[in-house]
């Protein structure tokens, strides 16, 4: 082919592959995620009544009222504070618990509130793996579309797991944390475990005043009382129960779990907060609080001292170790992958939850909500596996007790994070009066784990287990936040968010130039490389067959260089 056909189709291509890098070096156009598109949930739980949120008087127990989204059922409340036995069979039916549940009896002092207390658990299994169809069930949501395996002690309930025969979702007494027990100092205390469950438990009462065993050591007796398999008694096994026996000389803010596997058998889910109230006379408790949250019908001594009273848990999980029971419904390969093949040195935490919810759902049911000059009574726990770092924004509080434990007053510390190790409780006072120490104003101020993977889901953020301090004057009609600036919170409140589908800044600005970029008109990056390549390797050929088939001529141009070269210098010396 002669060597001019060659050189049209090269500069052909090359006038081709400009016009293409150009054209590729147009912008995208930007891209929205259509908010019809999206699978947005109601804000507030759909199912609870609003008019839970009411003060009112049940059985004659005092609730009070609870600003939250969605609050506590009030005739649970009543319930737990008088006893399954003490109330009417109509409040009974409206709590889903068994008669048995809680019984309170005898007045020991005569002071004019029950002693003795039995507390029924049992332990229930959440978005666990079913033979029936591809799912999990009894279904528990963290977050929208946020559904770990758990484990939990669960107060004994007269009906189904489900809410219904048609529904998937737990019953709302079988949740995300353990149920906070709350007791008096004095009270005889049976927590009797009913191990529904196929794995081996315990409970371990951490940090509570308790007796080793229930008989003189020594007897050969099973059944200890310190919930250790290692040391104090052989493992409670499916099918049987046991009942753990103590009576309280000290107040504080406790911990209960199992301590079978404690490595992955805690971090499951099976941990909650115990509880034990200053001794006062008349002073009917609320021995469960499901979920955790603020406490609507607060002890006789925090009355005295505070306006206020929350319990708050902090939780994380690793999802690799939570999918385990939703791989399998054979209790075998559940064990063998969580006893001997799962490695907890090499785990990670990838969802961080507060009173058993992440965000956005903690903004239902666990912020604090508050007034201005109020004193607060904040019980917190860290039930996770690493450090915690909890920030007050707006706000400083004061740790009055560590592990139960009062701090000397004179050398309390007040301050805006609140460190917490592994199995940890602090109690702290929130004083709300705005003096630019303690409080800086009202608002809707966040709170939240100052870990910055804390404030993520699976990664994912706006998530985890951050929630706020809200004034009453910052809330809607709802009992949710009034952002500043019309930020809309209802796209966390979507799947498709945890999901990475929606640009999280696709509606900033008006030119929405931080959302998602379209498709690329023109060649791509890929495309562009190649004909380069095609182009680069089509020079090079035309070199070397031009060095081939005009060897002669190249030879001849090189031996006339040459010469010249060499006259040149000869002329050039004989100057």
């Amino acid at each position: 082919m002669p060597i001019r056909y060659f050189m049209a189709i090269l500069a052909f291509s090359s006038i081709f592959f400009a016009v293409s890098a150009q054209a590729s070096l147009k912008l995208p156009a930007t891209v929205k995620v259509d908010p019809a598109a999206l699978e947005f949930e109601p804000m507030c739980d759909p199912k609870i009544s609003p008019s839970w949120r009411k003060a009112q008087v049940i059985e004659g127990v005092k609730i009070e009222a609870s600003e939250q989204c969605s609050p506590d059922n009030p005739h649970l409340i009543a319930a737990v504070v008088k006893g399954t036995n003490n109330i009417s069979m109509g409040t009974l039916m409206e709590t889903g618990l068994s008669p048995d549940t809680i019984i309170k009896t005898d007045d020991m002092d005569g002071d004019g509130d029950p002693d003795r207390i039995t507390i029924k658990l049992e332990i229930i299994e959440l978005n666990g793996r079913t033979p029936d169809f591809e799912g999990v069930i009894p279904t528990f949501d963290i977050a929208p579309g946020i559904q770990p395996g758990a484990w939990v002690f669960a107060p004994k309930t007269s009906g189904m797991s489900t809410e219904n025969f048609e529904s998937l979702r737990a019953n709302s007494l079988l949740r995300l944390p353990s149920p906070v027990i709350r007791v008096e100092v004095g009270d005889i205390v049976q927590i009797v475990l009913e191990n529904t469950h196929y794995f081996p438990h315990t409970i371990h009462l951490h940090g509570v005043d308790h007796p080793f065993s229930h008989h003189e050591y020594g007897g050969g007796d099973k059944y200890g009382n310190d919930g250790v398999p290692q040391t104090s008694e052989i493992n409670l096994l499916p099918g049987e129960r046991r009942v753990y026996e103590f009576q309280a000389r000290q107040p504080g803010t406790m911990f209960y779990h199992c301590h079978v596997q404690t490595h992955t058998h805690l971090a499951m889910g099976l941990a909650g907060m115990i509880i034990v109230e200053e001794n006062r006379p008349n002073n009917w408790l609320q021995t469960l609080n499901i979920g955790g949250g603020k406490v609507r019908h607060p002890s006789v001594a925090i009355k005295e001292q505070f306006d206020q009273e929350y319990d708050l848990q902090y939780h994380a999980m690793d999802k690799q170790l939570h999918e385990i029971i939703q791989k399998y419904n054979d209790p075998r390969l559940i064990a063998r992958d969580m006893n001997r093949r799962y490695d907890l040195t090499d785990s990670t935490e990838d969802y961080f939850t507060l009173n058993g919810l992440s965000f956005p759902y903690t903004l239902r049911e666990s912020m604090i909500i508050a007034e201005p000059n109020q004193k607060i009574k904040l019980r917190m726990l860290n039930s996770g596996g690493e450090m915690v770092a909890i920030h007050t924004h707006g706000h400083k509080a004061t740790i009055t007790h560590y592990d139960g434990v009062e701090h000397n007053p004179a050398a309390q510390i007040t301050r805006d994070v609140f460190d917490m190790a592994p199995a940890q409780r602090l109690d702290l006072t929130l004083n709300t009066t705005n003096d630019g120490l303690h409080n800086y104003g009202e608002g809707a101020w966040l709170f939240h784990d100052h870990r910055e993977k804390g404030i993520t889901t699976d990664g994912m953020s706006e998530g985890g287990s951050m929630s706020m301090i809200a004034y009453k004057s910052y809330l809607n009609e709802l009992g949710l936040p009034k952002v500043a600036h019309g930020i809309d919170l209802s796209v966390y409140f979507t799947k498709e968010y945890y999901q990475r589908k929606i640009p999280i800044w696709q509606d900033i600005g008006q030119n929405g130039s931080l959302g998602a970029a379209g498709a690329r008109s023109g060649m791509d990056l890929e495309t562009r490389t190649t004909m380069l390549n095609l182009i680069s390797g089509f020079f090079v050929g035309i070199l070397i067959y031009l060095i081939v088939a005009r060897q002669q001529q190249v030879k001849s141009i090189v031996t006339s260089a040459v010469s010249k070269l060499k006259g040149f210098k000869g002329s050039k010396a004989n100057d």
